[in-house]
């Protein structure tokens, strides 16, 4: 018991959080929509220390999970679960059945073919045009 009480304390144990969830994403849509720097956030969101840091953490974290997603880690916590409890219901292990349901696999259609098709040939046609394409509107540098 104390051993893992130690290495993850339980919502009983921890320090109230001083900003709600939303308080600390809406500086990072700031940040992200204005491209201002951490530290001009404006006075009436929490202090740009704190945002920071809580997007240093989210980024670590969903660094790791990529990483697990990667290495098939979470299908195999899953899978495992998924034992434990079928055991614990008095079933076997492994499912004997699975269910397909036809309506949630999309067939390719005639039309999305064709459309397919017409982006290939736009496709290979700018590229071999003498003029050069117009720069997108939100960066001037990517011409």
């Amino acid at each position: 018991m104390g051993a893992d009480r130690a290495a993850s304390p339980g919502p009983e144990h921890r320090r109230p959080e001083k900003h709600s969830r939303r308080d600390i994403v809406d500086p990072i849509l700031y940040v992200v929509r204005t491209g201002c720097a951490w530290r001009q956030l404006p006075f009436d969101l929490p202090p740009w220390q704190t945002v920071y840091w809580y997007t240093v953490y989210w980024c670590t974290v969903y660094w790791y999970f990529v990483r697990w997603e990667k290495a098939k880690v979470t299908e195999e916590v899953l899978a495992s679960l998924r034992r434990r409890v079928r055991t614990a219901q008095g079933r076997a292990e492994e499912p004997s059945a699975g269910i397909i349901d036809s309506q949630s696999v999309r067939a390719p259609t005639p039309s999305a073919a064709s459309r397919e098709g017409v982006t290939r040939a736009r496709r290979s046609t700018v590229g071999i045009g003498s003029s050069s394409p117009t720069p997108s509107a939100c960066c001037w540098s990517c011409a």
